[in-house]
């Protein structure tokens, strides 16, 4: 009986290129104020929000995507023919068939890459460049695109004061390719199933299909529950990443967590340890939680403004809807 040739993939693989998009209507909380009895300073004091962006008719799921994953590839110095596999995490894409990535790829001007989408919330960024590390470890693809995209405004129930104000829209994309050098850690992923019902979508499609609710689905969570899992359980989980990819948090020079909200990212530095040479990422302030997006877009932010630069050693923690989540430590391209 033959055997199976192993594969010829890279020793190792690391983010190239980053690149973001947000939608241009930015929406300040005194519109979210409209419809919900609320203040400025309790949704502030409450979660770090002061804006967030919406999209417009033209800014769709794909239209966002193909923008931010413009930049990535032109930032990785590739071109999008070199581009083997397109991996789509998003929530917020209402057809079911065909991926929305498969539409990205080709709009991209990729060569037949393989395409598909993925759902995992606000971890889905993490689970897709796990993903593309082992495509290319593997051999299965030289470079990866990896999309984080939401149009969450879609599911936002304006009049729920729980969750009016949280969600904005827009796209993040890296680029993964080869490395020489270990430059994506291990990653620590689960889920919690028996804590799904703390976010999920209000109604199935098919209560609205069938009229038996007259109400658009909408993404609720009991924040309380929410807040308290992802301060003190995911706090072990980005340990654990940093354990596993061999150092400390005092090699950390950046911190890119889940843009949920700002005092859970408080209570994580503070629960980690933190140094105060670490660069910590607040992209929740003006771009509100964009769930699988808000990874890749506040890091194109720190690396544009400064704040973070190539070379960086970062700790990226995604955690959400399922409950899901994923850690690990890269090298920022």
């Amino acid at each position: 009986m033959p055997k199976i040739k192993p594969s010829k993939g890279a020793p190792y693989a690391r983010i190239l290129g980053v690149g973001g998009y947000r939608p241009t209507r930015v929406v300040p909380n005194e519109v979210i104020l409209e419809t919900i009895d609320s203040s400025d300073e309790w949704i502030r004091s409450r979660s770090g929000i002061e804006t967030r962006h919406w999209a417009n008719d033209e800014e769709t799921v794909a239209a966002m995507s193909v923008e931010a994953s413009g930049k990535a590839i032109a930032d990785a110095g590739i071109s999008a023919e070199q581009i083997g596999a397109v991996v789509v995490s998003t929530v917020s894409h209402f057809k079911q068939t065909p991926a929305v990535a498969t539409e990205i790829a080709d709009k991209l001007g990729t060569n037949k890459a393989a395409a598909f989408d993925i759902s995992a919330g606000c971890a889905g960024f993490g689970y897709g460049l796990t993903l593309a590390k082992g495509l290319i470890v593997e051999g299965s693809a030289e470079y990866v695109l990896v999309i984080g995209v939401e149009r969450l405004s879609d599911l936002t129930d304006l009049e729920d004061r729980a969750t009016a104000f949280l969600f904005g829209d827009g796209a993040g994309a890296v680029v993964v390719g080869p490395s020489k050098e270990p430059a994506i850690g291990p990653t620590v992923w689960g889920s919690e199933g028996d804590k799904s019902e703390t976010i999920k979508q209000t109604v199935p499609w098919t209560d609205y299909r069938d009229g038996t609710v007259e109400k658009f689905p909408a993404i609720t969570q009991e924040g309380q529950a929410v807040f308290r899992w992802a301060v003190f359980e995911m706090a072990k989980v980005a340990q654990q990443a940093l354990d596993v990819a061999g150092i400390t948090s005092s090699d950390l020079d950046v911190f890119i967590p889940h843009q949920a909200n700002e005092r859970i990212i408080d209570s994580m530095v503070k629960t980690l340890k933190l140094p105060e040479t670490v660069t910590v990422a607040r992209d929740v302030r003006t771009t509100g939680n964009t769930s699988a997006a808000s990874i890749p877009l506040a890091m194109e932010r720190l690396l544009a403004t400064g704040e973070a630069k190539s070379g960086d050693t970062a700790l990226v923690i995604g955690f959400g809807a399922g409950l899901v989540y994923a850690a690990t430590v890269v090298t920022l391209p």
